[in-house]
């Protein structure tokens, strides 16, 4: 039987997915719905084998073990705890994670 984990999203990444909504709705708001819909199933598949995501590249700087979760040009940061996948924030790939945006995760 295959474990499964709880996916949590902390309000910093909600926050993320509420701001990258509305990046897109500005242009097209047909899209930025589907868009989000479907970054919110990527981020619910990991419920099993959140270690087939990749470990992030700022981990030697931070000291962390966190991983990602690509979609798209968007990335969902996550880690996990026990049974529990804790997602911290969903960037925009050209963005560095660094501690100051996780501050309030």
């Amino acid at each position: 039987m295959t474990e499964r984990y709880r996916v949590e999203i902390t309000a910093t990444a909600e926050a993320d997915i509420a701001e990258i909504w509305e990046y897109i709705a500005q242009d097209r708001p047909e899209t930025a719905i589907g868009f989000i819909r479907h970054l919110e199933e990527q981020i619910e598949t990991l419920e099993q084998f959140p270690e087939r995501c990749p470990r992030i590249p700022e981990n030697t700087v931070l000291g962390s073990a966190y991983r990602h979760l690509l979609f798209g040009n968007y990335r969902s940061i996550f880690k996990i705890s026990g049974d529990r996948v804790i997602i911290l924030r969903v960037l925009h790939g050209s963005r560095l994670l660094d501690l100051h945006l996780l501050e309030n995760s």
